[in-house]
């Protein structure tokens, strides 16, 4: 075939030559050095796309090539037709088809992969001519391989022609066709399943059919129901692959056909047909069993997986056909045995896990039910969920210890994973259940640690537990009768192993909500969990489980709270916990402080912080360096996580009407505590950071201490407004840094509408302005992260005091021409940021003349820069943002943004080259009529986008 005509530039038609490609590839597969290798694959692939590429395929073909070459000749091939299509001219369609057929039969008794690539090649070629340009496609492909001659044996035939009618859906399934053209091609495929059907079935019925050629059957079948191929029009060859289930070399591929027949979600509309899989289904049990008790893990694996995709799929459907209940149950009852199936996961199995989803879908099927067709279907299976939940929770047990030790990490970390899964399927399985599967539990634990019987394994009472704590998670057990009985049991268990006493330790924690309405119980757990917080191995669920007793129950703790500060302290001192749980622990003394009297706040921290304090001073002394700056920041971390929670002013939420009272701290007088300490350290902290203040992370962990105080004590903060802002500004004067600008965020939102503490902001707020605009002037790019920051700030400012932009001090105009530069940046949080701060500037035109002027006068490059970046500068995923400015400008300055659209869109190629003068007018028309609805300026922007960047009507703006 003669290459297409197209203009292309001399040098690279002297470049991609067959000898050049040859020698391209020669270094791609054997060249040692990886950089001469990236360069030949950089090449090749413009090779592929170039249009000498027409004449180089057909010769790298050629029968004396390598099948590596011949590879590379079929890949070009494939990629001009399906990235190309509109450069080759219709009259040369057939003899470009013909040729494809003549190197398919050649290849049939050649090289397995490049035959593939051209039966990828044909079917990209079939898909762009269908329907019109190549009717009956399949039916000739099928003709064609079907006539004797060209030398070539049947049976290679045969099987090219399976390779090519497999290739075909898939081929369709990652086309780049447009979507209107898919549905056309879709439609024509499904018309030719009629000439792909009986071939399949001839093949597999036919006794003398070659295992390899059934087995490219059944894969070709799997192709093809992909395409929704209606489930009765494949009934007769799902029969089949049933029958070929029973050997072992075409057992996957019959699964995979059988699976994919079912799961279609087109199927559901063929009940009848559904009907008849279901005994077929069933027949496979004895092969099931079997298979599980000789190991065979493939064949048991298989044989689920049709039963649950027969299940899961079709329930509803199958729930219906009450006539043929106990089919269906028969078939729950076989998934039931799937989830069981022995052996513990994932080393000995791999199959329980898939059934999971199922008993999701079928509860969801009976409870959508209305009332009294639910009550009639629960009879038959809340039994069968019971039993569900005794093999979840046998499932779930952990195998014996020296099993345990010698698996590896990752399938410790997947039976984690399983248990999570079991976890939230029970969960899922109490709102079918109710109260009553806690009695169940709560007898069977009963049963388990009164029982007299010594062989009951750890490992049982353990999954019992975890299912409680599962329950108690999530769902409200405020109510169930069950739960002082398993408080009471708690202390009776036997601890003997890090698994059994880290379950009791979150099952605790699960309860800590109802410990708070019944505070007399704590006193039997509390000791466990203080007892455990001892244990390395136990620091996630011990610290996590105090954590949650002192957040929900700090109003009864007071005559425990000494108890749990020199436990605490203890455990803190000895560093018995990793640097997170140590922070949890400061967040749980926290909490459990508030509760408490001032004075005694105050004499608890004092005991608690003193050790630190005195090793910050230390450490605020030694020449800077690596480990002395992680222990100033794990000390910096304490403090922060401490002040946190440390709130005593926070009330309980409001109850509702029929709620009890709620308890609430005595009220307290005098200052802060949190004060109290931020005062006594404040000289220290000072010092440390004079030390480090180039240092980010630890000017992070300072400004974090503060920043959590203020967000914790809201005005309770007031005392230190002044000297913090103070101190504040001198570290950003020196070393600027976006912890800073968050804390100045922090202040200006909490303290810049009050009369006493607006001078000291005001003056920290144009301080940090002022610096953050010298930077903008020597090269803000590589401060991503301070432009975000500072404009974040900005619009804080504009929201909640903007009498800040009325000061003499501040440069407003300035602070615009920054968010203009911003607004370019590549980073998408830094120009949301920005987004934001012009959304919030643009409306106080009316009520702030520095703001007013500065718009009139500069206005036009906002816009300018709000059009670059919906032109194509700034990437899709703001454009919402951009949307907003414009609308606000839309809304705010109305009259002065109908002269710049008009203005601005007048340059030629502005916005983009790609859109048309009449595109441009559209677009600025429909801006301009848009000043209420938000909304539809984000989708008229959205469509503008997609065509400035040539992308509207692709599959790339369906993702959009």
């Amino acid at each position: 075939m003669d290459p297409p005509s197209r203009t292309a530039d001399t040098s690279d038609a002297l470049d991609f030559t067959v000898d050049n490609v040859e020698k391209a590839l020669h270094q791609l597969y054997y060249d040692p050095n990886i950089e001469n290798k990236n360069l030949a694959q950089k090449w090749l692939m413009q090779a592929q796309v170039s249009p000498q590429a027409w004449q180089f395929c057909w010769a790298l073909l050629s029968p004396d090539k390598v099948p590596e070459i011949q590879y590379f000749g079929a890949s070009a091939l494939h990629t001009k037709i399906s990235r190309y299509w509109g450069d080759i001219p219709t009259e040369q369609y057939d003899s470009l088809k013909s040729q494809l057929f003549a190197q398919i039969a050649r290849f049939a008794s050649g090289s397995k992969i490049v035959l593939t690539r051209l039966c990828v090649a044909l079917a990209s070629l079939a898909l762009n001519m269908m329907p019109e340009a190549w009717p009956g496609a399949v039916t000739e492909m099928v003709r064609v391989f079907q006539e004797e001659g060209g030398g070539v044996d049947g049976r290679a035939r045969c099987l090219a022609l399976l390779e090519l009618l497999t290739v075909l859906p898939e081929e369709f399934q990652t086309s780049r066709l447009p979507q209107y053209r898919k549905g056309q091609v879709r439609g024509a495929l499904g018309s030719e399943w009629v000439a792909v059907s009986p071939l399949l079935q001839q093949l597999l019925r036919q006794a003398d059919s070659p295992g390899l050629v059934k087995a490219r059957v059944l894969k070709c079948l799997s192709s093809w129901v992909l395409l929704d191929v209606p489930l009765n029009e494949s009934e007769g060859l799902v029969e089949d692959c049933f029958t070929a289930l029973g050997d072992p070399e075409l057992f996957d591929a019959a699964v995979e056909a059988i699976v994919n027949a079912i799961s279609q979600p087109d199927s559901q509309r063929y009940v009848n047909t559904l009907l008849k899989l279901v005994p077929q289904v069933l027949q496979l049990q004895e092969q099931l069993r079997e298979a599980v008790q000789n190991g065979d893990m493939e064949t048991s694996h298989g044989i689920c997986r049709i039963a649950i995709a027969l299940g899961e799929n079709h329930s509803r459907a199958l729930l219906e056909q009450v006539e043929h209940w106990q089919g269906f149950l028969a078939l729950v009852n076989m998934i039931m045995f799937c989830t069981g199936i022995p052996g513990h996961y994932p080393v000995n199995e791999t199959t329980s896990s898939l059934t999971l989803t199922f008993w999701y879908t079928l509860q969801d099927d009976i409870m959508s039910f209305e009332a009294e067709k639910q009550a009639v279907y629960l009879q038959v299976y809340r039994p069968v969920y019971f039993q569900l939940v005794d093999v979840l929770l046998h499932k779930a047990q952990f195998p014996a210890d020296e099993e345990y030790a010698s698996w590896s990490s990752d399938e410790k970390e997947q039976f984690r994973i399983y248990r999570v899964d079991i976890s939230d399927t029970l969960m899922y399985v109490y709102e079918m259940l109710g109260a009553e599967l806690l009695s169940n539990l709560y007898d069977k634990l009963g049963r388990l640690l009164t029982s007299s019987d010594q062989s009951t394994s750890w490992q049982h009472t353990e999954a019992l537990l975890y299912g409680f704590q599962s329950i108690a998670e999530t769902i409200d057990v405020n109510y169930s009768d069950v739960i002082p009985g398993l408080i009471g049991l708690i202390p009776r268990i036997s601890i003997t192993n890090v698994q059994l006493a880290d379950t009791v330790m979150f099952t605790i924690g699960a309860l800590a909500e109802w410990l708070a309405d019944h505070p007399v119980m704590l006193s039997s757990v509390l000791p466990l969990v203080l007892q455990a917080l001892g244990n390395p191995d136990l620091s996630i669920s011990s610290v996590s489980t105090l954590k949650k007793i002192c957040r929900e129950c700090k109003y009864d703790l007071p005559p425990y709270a000494t108890n749990i500060v020199a436990v605490s302290q203890e455990v803190l001192i000895k560093q018995i916990h990793k640097t997170s749980q140590c922070m949890w622990l400061m967040q749980a003394l926290g909490f459990l402080l508030s509760a408490l009297p001032v004075e005694e706040i105050l004499r608890n921290l004092h005991s608690l912080i003193t050790p630190y304090i005195q090793q910050l001073e230390k450490l605020s002394e030694e020449t800077p360096n690596p480990s002395n700056k992680l222990a100033i920041i794990h000390i910096l971390g304490l403090l922060s996580n401490l002040f946190t929670t440390l709130d005593i002013t926070k009330q309980d939420e409001e109850s509702g009407d029929n709620q009890p009272p709620v308890k609430s701290a005595p009220p307290q007088t005098g200052p802060n505590p949190v004060v109290v300490v931020l005062q006594q350290v404040f000289a220290l902290i000072q010092n440390v950071l004079s030390k480090w203040l180039n240092d980010s992370q630890v000017v992070e962990a300072v400004c974090a201490i503060f920043e959590k105080s203020v967000k914790t004590l809201l005005h309770e903060f007031a005392p230190m407004v002044s000297q913090l802002s103070e101190m504040l500004g001198q570290m950003y004067s020196t070393i600027p840094q976006a912890s800073a600008l968050d804390l100045t965020r922090q202040m200006v939102h909490i303290f810049a509408s009050e009369t006493d503490h607006f001078p000291p902001i005001r003056a920290l707020f144009e301080l940090v302005t002022s610096v953050t605009l010298s930077i903008f002037q020597q090269g803000p790019r590589d401060h991503p992260d301070i432009v975000d920051s500072f404009m974040q700030l900005q619009a804080q400012a504009l929201k909640r005091k903007p009498d800040l932009f009325l000061s003499e001090n501040l440069d407003v105009k300035a602070v615009f021409h920054c968010g203009v530069l911003s607004l370019k940046f590549p980073e998408a949080p830094t120009v949301k940021s920005t987004c934001l701060f012009f959304t919030e500037l643009l409306p106080h035109c009316a009520d702030v003349p520095p703001v007013a002027q500065v718009v009139q006068e500069d206005g036009k490059l906002l816009l300018q820069a709000v059009l670059e970046a919906i032109g194509g500068q700034s990437s899709r995923s703001v454009m919402d943002q951009f949307a907003e400015v414009l609308f606000s400008l839309n809304k705010h300055c109305f009259s002065l943004l109908t002269v710049w659209l008009k203005e601005a869109l007048q340059s030629p190629g502005f916005p983009s080259t790609r859109v048309s003068e009449e595109q441009k007018d559209t677009f600025s028309q429909q801006v301009l009529r848009e000043r209420v609805n938000k909304r539809r300026v984000k989708d008229i922007v959205k469509e503008f986008t997609l065509m400035c960047r040539g992308l509207h009507g692709t599959e790339y703006a369906a993702d959009y």
